[in-house]
């Protein structure tokens, strides 16, 4: 029963995280700001929903199938936004220095 809990807990705080991603993508004017703001969301939310996967399933090999899936996305997210703003500033996109 606790463990379910805290599988729901952590669904809903990976709808949570997703839902500011989206927010933040519209509203920051930027590529850099909306790259950063969807990066960090886009993990967070997917690291949550794992870990309440993790706690979802029966443990077992899938539970260490997950755990693996959670450390690849850890490594390969922000290794791929990297290069995307790496590509974003040697095409010479400038950053918004305005205010709002």
């Amino acid at each position: 029963m606790i463990v379910a809990g805290l599988g729901w807990f952590f669904f809903i705080l990976a709808a949570f995280f997703a839902i500011l991603g989206t927010l933040g993508v519209l509203f920051m004017p930027d590529v850099y700001s909306r790259l950063q703001a969807g990066a960090l969301s886009g993990t967070t939310a997917v690291v949550s929903l794992l870990i309440g996967s993790i706690f979802w399933v029966d443990p077992g090999p899938f539970t260490g199938r997950l755990v693996v899936l959670l450390l690849f996305f850890l490594v390969s997210s922000p290794t791929a936004t990297h290069i995307i703003g790496r590509y974003a500033w040697r095409e010479r996109i400038i950053p918004w220095r305005g205010s709002r």
